[in-house]
């Protein structure tokens, strides 16, 4: 079992043995430092604090500056906990935590947050088809339609899919697989592609049903 924080740096295509074009996503994956060990006789539970992606001392709130000195480490944008049967390694207060921590073939699950589209119709945002383009119907083409009876219950009922707002939730991608690592410049390639934009963070772990 593995885990660490990334970054989304983007997609790229690359040949597979059989000369066909293999779309990838390439993440930016560590370096992650350990700002705290937590444990089951303080804590109540095993797990580690990681860090990712540094950022300077005056612009980080003055509590967090005392939590990351006390680790010994700098202070970070994202800081993201992993329970320690996840990680899979003994790990202390400091200690880094690089992208040679997967393997090529390994299969991953990447959690991230999707990309926020705003305001979406039922067409766009649940896949509706819409209505009959006949019998006078112009302004009825994206429409849902009904939602619920006349007479009885007269009301629709709550969560009926309708329009609202689309995207900027947590979407998990299961058994992704690594097509390339790049330790010297903490970088994994992996097929196919990942939830949010450029510059998203991501929580990869070890996929738990590969």
């Amino acid at each position: 079992m593995s885990a660490i924080l990334g970054k989304k740096v983007g997609m790229t295509s690359i040949y597979d043995a059989k000369g066909k074009v293999v779309p990838c996503t390439v993440i930016e994956a560590g370096p992650c430092f350990i700002s705290q060990v937590k444990t089951v006789d303080k804590e109540g539970y095993n797990a580690y604090q990681f860090a990712f992606n540094e950022k300077r001392e005056d612009r980080t709130p003055k509590p967090q500056i005392g939590h990351f000195k006390k680790a010994n480490v700098k202070p970070a944008y994202e800081v993201v906990e992993f329970r320690k049967e996840v990680v899979g390694l003994e790990l202390n207060s400091g200690d880094v935590v690089k992208a040679d921590v997967f393997k090529e073939g390994e299969k991953v699950d990447i959690v991230g947050t999707s990309k926020g589209k705003g305001f979406a119709g039922v067409v766009k945002r649940h896949h509706f088809g819409g209505g009959f383009r006949t019998h006078g119907q112009s302004d009825r083409e994206r429409a849902p339609g009904s939602m619920g009876g006349s007479s009885h219950p007269s009301r629709s009922f709550k969560g009926l899919k309708m329009g609202g707002r689309m995207g900027g939730e947590r979407v998990t991608v299961r058994n992704l697989v690594v097509v390339k690592v790049i330790a010297d410049s903490n970088l994994i390639v992996v097929r196919g592609a990942v939830p949010g934009p450029k510059n998203a963070y991501l929580q990869i772990t070890t996929a738990k049903k590969p």
